[in-house]
């Protein structure tokens, strides 16, 4: 079977830039953490459809930028679903006054990270997610 890294819109606009660039490196990601990339989604959304599924299925009524569902079943293979909201990269790429393809990237990691078990509620979580995303960025393919 197969394994697969897609992306997907949901009644938005966006093209995502780089596609496979952006999958080897999501498969580098996975590997460097000594896993095995399996079926991952990437659903780029609006907030309010984020909103909604923050509100069903997390009982949280906030807006939030990526909402993470991990879909592994076998031990070492990473798979899930990771919803995307494009209001919010471009919000946080103006208010970090950064390129939207780089804060999508932020975002994409992030979501991996979150496939791959780190959290981010502690500080000292945030902390660790922050440096990691970092790294990774840094090794992010430049054209």
């Amino acid at each position: 079977m197969n394994k697969a890294i897609h992306f997907f819109k949901n009644k938005v606009k966006y093209t995502v830039e780089d596609r496979a660039i952006l999958v080897r490196w999501i498969t580098g990601v996975i590997k460097d953490r000594n896993k095995i990339p399996g079926d991952i989604n990437f659903i780029i959304t609006s907030d309010k459809s984020l909103l909604e599924i923050n509100l069903k299925y997390l009982n949280t009524d906030t807006y939030t930028d990526i909402i993470t569902f991990t879909l592994s079943e076998e031990e070492g293979i990473i798979s899930g679903d990771v919803y995307i909201s494009i209001e919010r990269i471009k919000e946080n790429a103006k208010k970090y006054d950064i390129e939207q393809v780089e804060e999508f990237r932020r975002i994409v990691v992030h979501g991996v990270l979150h496939l791959l078990g780190y959290n981010d509620l502690s500080t000292s979580e945030k902390r660790q997610m922050t440096r990691l995303e970092n790294k990774y960025l840094s090794l992010y393919p430049r054209t």
